[in-house]
């Protein structure tokens, strides 16, 4: 390794990496030794430890000096090369790729300046997004001018190669797939596999780079990430830190005490009523009547109350429309009593369909993320969050992978979440910077659910 990583850098990369940090991490100077050779690399570390600008910092090092890069005139058009992208950034949640494009601009403006004061060409390196959220005027577009860098999940890629935006990957030299651990292993990961292989049939020899903060055997996911090609493991020695506590509101969780004051969530349903069982999927949110979840509800209130910004994981989206509302119920009865008349709310009868929420308290302190939110409502959760000036957010498994938000202090985990490697992707949304430590809470149902907390 050279004394100085940065220094197989352009200079105008180089500078900009110095005024903005102290050093490159150990898992930044490693992945870079790597990648500048044009090596396939996985590269494994916690989060918040740089792994995104590792694996992008050498693409936009090629891209800042290659022609059609050059910043044009002003009035001359919009951003974007007719040539086709150059680098393909493959992300198994939407969310993900959303967040990555609003993160890459801190470095491609602060190159951008940093190239004027050395008076160097300023570069144009354009960004774009196509998910199935991506509106087909913008699809289209995206034929005509194609962005340098295109963010995508596995599916979008897949339906590119097969239709005739596959044309503007031809030009493809970097792959870059984030959580790799999301997909390896499963019917999406052979599926992603495939694509590759398709991908390497029209745009020939790529380099191929995964990044993973939970990821095991590492043998295993290089072998899926390059097929047949050797593929580098960088994977340094690193300690994270952690700060986990489980909270048990009752004395005995066999013996659950009646609540004085009953939960919106611990409400008869139409179908409780008429003694009809609800799928499993859904007993997380409709418990019977001698529940743990006003307990539960309450901690958890007093634990969001007591910090700047809290993110809530819940294993089901109907768990989260309601824990959200009675959230922002339990609020609104400390502060604003009135918001809660009977005209406000609805008898729990006339919940009929499974969208239905218990509540109607005003939205002050919690919002709800998941699959069925409408993007725009995700993207303002998510910026809200990450200003600092909501509260709360109740996430199913949407907000899980790699979402970079600075702002949480803590994350809680309502019932024991699916795996290891998911519980601790989640607590890794809080304190996600370097050196940062990551507090979790976790919130058992049942006696199960505590042992499998615990484990």
């Amino acid at each position: 390794m050279p004394e100085n990583i940065l220094d197989r850098f352009r200079p105008q990369v180089a500078q900009w990496f110095r005024d903005v940090f102290a050093a490159p991490t150990a898992v930044q100077a490693q992945a870079w030794e790597k990648i500048s050779r044009g090596e396939h690399a996985l590269v494994v570390a916690p989060t918040g430890s740089g792994k995104t600008l590792a694996a992008f910092l050498w693409a936009l090092n090629n891209l800042v000096e290659r022609e059609g890069q050059l910043a044009l005139p002003v009035g001359s058009g919009t951003t974007g090369s007719a040539a086709g992208v150059k680098v393909l950034y493959i992300s198994p949640l939407k969310a993900l790729g959303v967040d990555v494009e609003n993160n890459l601009r801190a470095p491609l403006t602060g190159i951008a300046r940093t190239a004027e004061n050395l008076r160097l060409d300023v570069p144009d390196i354009s960004v774009g997004v196509r998910s199935g959220d991506t509106p087909s005027a913008e699809r289209a577009r995206q034929v005509r001018k194609p962005p340098d860098i295109l963010i995508t999940t596995p599916e979008s890629a897949y339906l590119m190669l097969t239709s005739k935006a596959a044309g503007i990957l031809k030009t493809v030299d970097t792959v870059i797939i984030d959580e790799i651990h999301a997909l390896a292993g499963t019917k999406r990961g052979v599926h992603l596999a495939l694509t590759l292989e398709r991908l390497q049939q029209v745009a020939g020899d790529f380099q191929r780079i995964g990044l993973s903060a939970t990821v095991r055997p590492l043998s295993a996911v290089s072998n899926f990430l390059g097929g047949n090609r050797p593929v580098e493991i960088v994977a340094p020695a690193a300690e994270k830190k952690w700060q986990l506590d489980v909270h048990v509101p009752v004395e005995d969780m066999s013996d659950l005490p009646t609540p004085e004051q009953g939960s919106t969530i611990g409400e008869m349903t139409v179908d409780d009523a008429i003694g009809i069982s609800s799928p499993s999927v859904d007993e997380s949110a409709l418990p019977t009547a001698k529940s743990i979840w006003p307990f539960i509800e309450d901690d958890l209130y007093a634990e969001i109350m007591a910090h700047r910004s809290t993110l809530v994981f819940v294993n089901s989206r109907r768990t989260a429309e309601r824990l959200t509302s009675r959230l922002n119920e339990l609020y609104a009865q400390e502060h604003d009593p009135d918001s809660l008349s009977p005209e406000t709310r609805r008898d729990p009868a006339q919940l009929m369909k499974q969208v239905d929420v218990a509540g109607k308290a005003p939205a002050d302190i919690a919002r709800a993320h998941h699959g069925s939110v409408s993007k725009d409502e995700r993207a303002m959760t998510e910026t809200m969050l990450k200003e600092g000036t909501l509260k709360a957010v109740v996430a199913t498994s949407s907000l899980e992978l790699g979402i970079d938000m600075g702002a949480v202090e803590l994350v809680v985990q309502v019932e024991s979440p699916p795996s290891v490697a998911s519980g601790l992707q989640r607590v890794g949304r809080a304190g996600h910077f370097v050196g940062a430590v990551s507090h979790g809470s976790f919130y058992p149902k049942h006696r199960a659910d505590l042992v499998q907390s615990t484990l």
